[in-house]
């Protein structure tokens, strides 16, 4: 099985309810706190391609094995793009539109 790399989206409220209508809000996972965050799963060649393309992001191979530092309008677009699929399969799609 192929390892999945997360790029953690925050979820406030507002993101919330637009998963919500979008029927996704099982999709957000208790993070700490009361803040809740969605997971969107990248793999090998996707993660190479996101921090190629954002130098400034980070691959937390430590702990998390998460992708770190994207600027805000990265993830705003991700999970836009989630919102609009309805999935959280968006990578590809997204890679190909940047």
């Amino acid at each position: 099985m192929a390892e999945i790399y997360p790029i953690n989206i925050w979820i406030n409220e507002e993101r919330l309810s637009k998963l919500q209508r979008a029927g996704l809000a099982d999709m957000a996972e208790e993070a700490f706190a009361g803040l809740k965050k969605l997971a969107v799963p990248t793999n090998d060649k996707q993660r190479d391609a996101i921090l190629k393309k954002y130098p400034m992001a980070k691959f937390d191979s430590a702990t998390t094995k998460s992708i770190e530092l994207l600027p805000r309008e990265v993830k705003d677009k991700i999970f836009d793009m989630v919102v609009a699929k309805k999935t959280l399969d968006v990578m590809d799609s997204f890679l190909a539109s940047i």
